[in-house]
């Protein structure tokens, strides 16, 4: 063992060396597959179902769209011979390309198409951090924010509320959320020597795009679908939604705030503080020439160039993972020409080779969370309404609770319903089409207003994003900045249960409000 692996050891919270003699957090892995078992054991206690489908139309930014959503009158039990309910447990494995237990990773891994989770979101993060991989191994990034430490000492606390805001307004406008994990690879090492750690960077990139996802008075993704589905003028109620990204803003904000400012007075409270020796101990400030040449800037400039062009295309051309995977690609390609031209660390074509697949390589072990968190929707039997599914099941089930329970009642646990049914379906446009055509005419039933209906969806569907391994985005921004999902569970609890709490009171009031 190095000295400096042994410094890491012996400078782990003390509090963490005392736990690891008797419990340890189970490795992120163990969590998503012993909730893939729970999964496979509901299989064998919950008959399938599946409804119908129809089209509805809706405006959107003056053009009309249609979308397949769920008939909530047309839930069927599938049945046998004898009219019995049919339950369909899952196989210890399965063949010829079916679903059993021990087929969940692999099956999760090849999952989905390139526009989404599994295989897009992995593919994604393999082309990001190779492009990445590059960038760094220029030395760049690493003089840029040394240069950057120097000429803004004493206001180094001033970045954390100007990117969260800004990565939250992302969020409220554009759904960002995969666009986050390429601005954590920059960010990260940024925050480290700042004196603050990788769960700093996590909450002011991925989570600010989930707090603006989930109030947004605007978003594409996740609002104008939700509205247009349930009958509700798209873009409606946008000063009650405005107010409300205001104050989960300033909430995230303050939140993180003073999370940063106790690491920074003692690094050693972080619960990243091990994973992050990763980035401290990679470059010391002694290692970094004061270089800064024609070629620094114009990588720089390639960098701002990018991330500027694939906002735009995402705000106007509604770019999602296959377009921004191949601009981030010849982010990287230009970057190492230049770094070839200006032998920036000494770099060669070969060594351009070399560094992508040593980005790549990064990106392998939060790829097999992100796959394998996919399986577990898989063991459930899929998110299709037509076929028959346990989610089909629990999502009729939980239909009819709801219309049971008095108004606001309900409305609270309309928004507690669909947190919960974030864990099996994370995109926010795929809830919006399963959830909202069954949760509409509840809402009409208990007497709910159906704008409270579609704000219990998106405050449900959003911040659980923040929590769920079953969220690509997530597990890919917490591999990036070397996070451990167990430990992020410790540290954003609390963050999690006071977002809850205030979007219960958002909920319940806007009820007794009259919000219409």
């Amino acid at each position: 063992m190095s000295s400096q692996q042994l410094e890491v050891e012996n400078t782990s919270p003390p509090e963490a060396q005392a736990k690891s003699t008797t419990w340890q957090m189970p490795d992120t892995l163990v969590i998503i597959f012993f909730v893939a078992l729970l999964a496979a054991v509901m299989t064998y206690l919950v008959p399938v179902g599946s409804f119908q489908t129809q089209d509805v139309t809706y405006l959107a930014d003056g053009v009309e769209k249609t979308r397949a959503v769920v008939d909530p009158s047309s839930f069927e039990f599938k049945v046998d011979e004898n009219g019995e309910s049919v339950i369909e447990p899952i196989s210890l494995f399965a063949g010829g390309g079916d679903v059993g237990f021990l087929n969940f990773a692999f099956e999760g891994l090849v999952s989905g198409s390139k526009w989404g989770s599994a295989i897009g979101v992995i593919m994604f993060m393999l082309v990001i951090g190779g492009s990445f991989g590059i960038v760094m191994a220029t030395g760049t990034i690493d003089n840029g924010i040394l240069r950057l430490i120097d000429k803004t000492r004493g206001n180094e606390k001033m970045f954390i509320p100007a990117i969260f805001a800004l990565f939250s307004l992302g969020g409220a406008v554009f759904g960002m959320g995969e666009e986050a994990i390429a601005f954590a690879m920059i960010i990260c090492p940024l925050m480290i020597r700042l004196g603050y750690d990788g769960i700093t960077t996590v909450m002011v990139t991925y989570v600010a795009t989930q707090v603006g996802f989930a109030s947004s008075w605007m978003n594409p993704f996740s609002v104008a679908i939700a509205q247009g589905i349930a009958g509700v003028p798209v873009l409606s109620g946008a000063g009650v939604r405005g107010a409300l990204w205001a104050m989960f803003t300033l909430v995230g904000i303050a939140f993180t705030m003073h999370y940063a400012q106790k690491i920074h007075r003692n690094p050693k409270l972080s619960y990243s503080y091990d994973s992050d020796a990763y980035f401290r101990d990679k470059q010391t400030d002694s290692d970094i020439k004061s270089r800064f040449n024609l070629g620094d800037i114009l990588v720089l400039l390639t960098i701002t160039a990018t991330i500027a062009w694939v906002i735009w295309g995402v705000i106007e051309h509604a770019w999602f993972i296959p377009e921004i995977a191949s601009q981030f690609f010849t982010m990287g390609l230009v970057v190492g020409v230049i770094a070839v031209i200006f032998r920036l660390n000494g770099m060669t074509v070969n060594k351009v080779a070399q560094q992508f697949k040593q980005g790549a390589a990064t990106m392998i072990e939060p790829a097999i969370l992100v796959g394998c968190a996919s399986g577990i929707l898989l063991v459930l039997g899929g998110s299709s309404a037509t076929e028959p599914s346990v989610l089909n099941t629990v999502l009729h089930s939980a239909g009819n609770l709801i219309g049971s329970l008095p108004a606001w009642f309900s409305a609270w646990f309309m928004l507690v319903f669909q947190g919960t049914f974030n864990f099996f379906v994370t995109s926010g446009s795929g809830q919006a089409a399963l959830t909202m055509p069954l949760m509409a005419p509840l809402a009409d039933i208990v007497g709910v207003t159906r704008q409270v209906a579609v704000l219990a969806f998106q405050l449900g569907d959003g911040f659980t994003n923040i929590l769920v391994p079953t969220s690509a985005s997530l597990m890919a921004t917490l591999g990036v900045c070397r996070v451990d999902w167990g430990r992020w569970i410790k540290f954003v609890w609390p963050f999690l249960v006071m977002l809850f709490v205030l979007s219960s009171i958002a909920v319940v009031g806007a009820h007794y409000l009259g919000f219409a």
